[in-house]
């Protein structure tokens, strides 16, 4: 594709983006409108941002480069992520009701609101958005990079920047309206790569042809091995129950049916789309098996199969998914910057007045760190599954075990956090385990729940009620949004006067 069309192409999405930014910012005046796009979200918006969520980074490019290399084990990143969403919405979407901001309050609540865990959470989250933030820019700087015939380093700061400026003007509300406009553009893009593909390679027949048998056995399991290959369904599934920005859409949500709805309708839609990306990858091997990145098999089979026109407009909503889902993390890792950050390292809440401003200002920060990551890495795959094994398997178990065994407590929470991590190190720095294993997620879901099980019960058990910890939580949240009235007040009568 001519890198001078396309990096119009996307220089005319960011234009758009921007402008969207503005628009729907032009009423907000507190966090929550910010940060929680008001909590009033209807179906359409929460179930196209969860759909741009899950067909972004890894399934566009981290996928269809592993079905590349690995055949239909491109299917089983597809698989675990539909079995998360689907999980998600039968767990914990009814927490949408308690009204919590940020996931570290909802782990708090689990556990008699306390704060060394609500503490320790928040830092873990702000890290784990961090890491998705990097996965993001990586895999949006893969694309660029192909497609504009850029260096990758300066791929990821044009990435990086892209996105910054409209979801800084914009907040949350701009992040859901942009998913929704180019899930539909991506996904059905995804079908007609698949189809085009096909047609391409001259049909069915050709689709193996120069790849290992070992690939084409159900998951590939003769090429991965049986363990390997459900662990990386598992760690991608761990990685939506526990990650900050599918949170962010039940927290953001109308009300407890919408969500569930949303996410039901996502995990149905994501399962028959799983076998498209491996079937995409094989395709790209049976066009070009010599292929310098695996990454790259994505905007190469666009480019290859595609009318111009159509290539170009499914390249951009690559693209865009990428710093849409990128977006969604910034604004969760921002949450936690402002509801848990803040008040762990100033002792109060930061003032109301200021919140939007300073939502801007954290964002800044959140994507420089993100971009300092991503700038460490290119391999998407292997990236996101460490990050996810060290630090989002111990709040997952801290998620299930706090909402369905009343015994497990704040001591247990602790544990769980930090055998996770401990394990997912034992592993990625053994590499017998690795290769064993395929990644640290097992053992780290293991050592997570065992710890914590253990610790609960050889300490005292929690006192403090569901109601007590609600209660505390809403205390902090109510003087969070009172200190906002009182602004928007203040402000309205300095203008009349």
């Amino acid at each position: 594709m001519d890198s001078t069309l396309f990096l119009s192409g996307f220089l005319a999405y960011v234009i758009f983006m921007i402008w969207l930014g503005w628009r729907v910012s032009r009423h907000q005046q507190t966090s929550t409108d910010f940060l929680l796009g008001g909590r009033s979200l209807p179906l359409f918006l929460t179930l196209g941002t969860t759909v741009a969520t899950m067909v972004g980074t890894g399934s566009s490019m981290g996928a269809v480069g592993f079905g590349y290399a690995n055949g239909w084990a491109g299917m089983l990143y597809g698989i675990g992520g539909a079995i998360g969403i689907l999980l998600t919405a039968w767990w914990f979407a009814p927490v949408r009701k308690l009204r919590f901001m940020t996931m570290s309050e909802e782990l708090s609540y689990y556990v008699g609101a306390n704060r060394t865990v609500k503490n320790l959470v928040g830092v873990l989250i702000f890290i784990a958005c961090i890491g998705w933030l990097g996965a993001h820019i990586l895999g949006g700087s893969l694309y660029l990079s192909w497609a504009a015939g850029i260096d990758i380093t300066t791929a990821k700061i044009c990435i990086a920047l892209g996105f910054t400026i409209y979801v800084v003007i914009g907040g949350y509300t701009a992040v859901v309206w942009t998913d929704t406009i180019q899930a539909l553009v991506l996904f059905f893009g995804f079908i007609l790569m698949a189809l085009g593909a096909v047609h391409y390679i001259g049909g069915w027949d050709n689709l193996y042809q120069g790849l290992d048998p070992a690939v084409l056995t159900p998951f590939a399991v003769e090429k991965l091995g049986t363990l390997p290959a459900i662990s990386l369904a598992v760690v991608v599934g761990v990685g939506v129950l526990a990650t900050p920005s599918f949170r962010q859409r039940i927290y953001s949500g109308k009300d407890v049916r919408t969500v569930r709805r949303s996410f039901v309708i996502s995990g149905v839609l994501y399962l028959f789309f799983a076998a498209l990306p491996a079937i995409i990858g094989m395709a790209a091997h049976a066009i070009d098996p010599g292929l310098d990145n695996n990454n790259f098999a994505f905007p190469f089979v666009a480019a290859t199969v595609l009318p111009a026109a159509l290539a170009l407009v499914v390249l951009i909503a690559g693209l865009s998914a990428t710093m849409s889902s990128a977006s969604s993390d910034a604004i969760a890792g921002v949450s936690i910057m402002l509801r848990d950050l803040y008040i762990l390292f100033t002792g109060r809440m930061p003032p109301q007045e200021k919140a939007i401003s300073y939502s801007r200002y954290a964002l800044v920060a959140v994507i420089g760190l993100a971009l300092a990551f991503a700038l460490s890495s290119n391999d998407i795959i292997t990236y996101i599954t460490r990050m996810i094994s060290t630090v989002m398997s111990g709040m997952f178990v801290c998620a299930l075990l706090g909402r369905y065994w009343p015994r497990y407590n704040w001591q247990g929470a602790v544990a769980s956090l930090i055998g996770a991590s401990v394990a997912s190190f034992s592993v990625i720095l053994n590499d017998d385990w690795t290769a064993y294993w395929g990644n640290p997620c097992i053992p780290s879901v293991i050592v997570a729940a065992g710890s914590g099980i253990l610790i609960s019960l050889l300490t005292s058990a929690n006192r403090v009620t569901p109601e007590e910890a609600l209660r505390i939580l809403d205390e902090e949240r109510e003087q969070m949004e009172m200190a906002g009235c009182q602004a928007v007040a203040s402000s309205t009568q300095t203008k009349t006067a």
